[in-house]
């Protein structure tokens, strides 16, 4: 077998529509493309995709592309060592893991990672319905939209807007629909101040709300074990785990706060070896978890949906990102009653800007 080859390709995804959370509003969003082949058989081409998350990615760094040069001219290195020499840059771990399974599964360079009823069409994977952040007309918009296409679970983007206003679209929710009937988790993106986090939570709570990921910014060991505690409302993490890297740190971390759920996001965690650890922690200390993609493409999205489908998980995962962008990768999947499905037909796309290998 002859050496591996490798390059990357920038790609700028551009949404729909502006896309609030409480960062701030997305209106575009880079992600590299990371590409393996081998001389002899160039037509073979296995893919992956590093995105970054503006304000959270460990690997946002002004040495990022530095870094997927070094690995593409010293990728037969990387292909056998990225676990311990990429921790800084998870982003890429995913990509290159993703292009790895991609290259060397039976079916080489077709896109088919994690073979399973999901990729036979057989199965679909359920899917929360995720809200962004806007106007209440905007909001409303969405939610209605969402509950037309079948979604009975709904994930709302909160702490951008008025507090009172985001509670009045969730009471109008619940107004039409019991929690047995929707079931409403909300992310607050770290934007509650310690001093008001609980009351918050105590105020959601009474519309039955599922959960709430990371009511308060990550980094606050102590205030948030206190916050799981003694929340009338379970809290998910999910910034918390991002640079957790270490098998003692991450058991440390879930034993020192103890939530209800942790949210596993593989583009933020170092890809899918990196989030099996923590899952399998999670089980040990009967805390339930799902998986959540990061704004991925579809080649992103591909990848996390086939191996989320493997993983037996019967909670709504939260994959629902592939018809966000204007002009994203054509594929596979599709979203029908509130899951994810894939046809398993990926039709070659002739004058792309990637890759005419896509």
């Amino acid at each position: 077998m002859g050496k591996l080859q490798a390059i990357w390709k920038k790609y700028t995804l551009q949404f729909k529509h502006p896309s609030g959370t409480s960062r701030g509003v997305l209106t575009k969003k880079p992600t590299w493309f990371l590409l393996i082949s081998q001389a002899e058989q160039a037509n073979i081409v296995g893919i992956g995709e590093c995105g970054l998350l503006k304000g959270l990615s460990p690997d946002e760094r002004p040495d990022f592309e530095a870094k997927l040069n070094e690995v593409c001219l010293k990728i037969e290195e990387y292909s056998t060592n990225y676990q311990q020499s990429l921790t800084a840059f998870p982003a890429i771990q995913f990509g290159l893991e993703s292009a790895l399974l991609d290259f060397q599964a039976k079916a080489k360079g077709i896109k088919f990672l994690f073979p399973s009823q999901f990729t036979t069409g057989k199965y679909g994977v359920k899917i929360n319905g995720l809200i962004w952040m806007g106007s209440q007309e905007y909001m409303h918009a969405q939610i209605k939209d969402k509950l037309a296409n079948g979604f009975s679970c709904l994930k709302m983007k909160i702490g951008a807007i008025d507090f009172e206003q985001e509670l009045s679209i969730l009471k109008s929710i619940r107004r039409e629909y019991s929690s047995k009937e929707i079931e409403i988790r909300v992310d607050a993106n770290g934007a509650f101040t310690p001093q008001e986090a609980l009351e918050k939570l105590k105020r959601l709570s009474e519309l039955e709300i599922h959960s709430i990921e990371q009511p308060i910014q990550a980094g606050q060991i102590e205030l948030m074990s206190k916050l799981c505690e003694i929340t009338p409302l379970p809290i998910a993490l999910d910034e918390e785990l991002i640079g957790v890297t270490f098998s003692k740190s991450k058991a440390e971390l879930l034993d020192s706060i103890k939530p209800q759920y942790i949210i596993l996001k593989p583009t933020l965690l170092g890809g899918f070896i990196n989030t099996e650890e923590w899952y399998r922690l999670a089980n040990q200390r009967q805390i339930s978890w799902w998986i959540t993609s990061a704004l991925e493409s579809n080649i992103g999205l591909n990848a996390l949906a086939q191996w989320t489908a493997t993983l037996n998980n019967s909670l709504p995962q939260g994959l629902g990102t592939g018809q966000l962008y204007t002009n994203n990768i054509p594929s596979p999947l599709f979203i029908k009653n509130g899951y994810l499905y894939y046809d398993n037909k990926w039709t070659k796309i002739h004058n792309n800007p990637i890759t005419q290998t896509l």
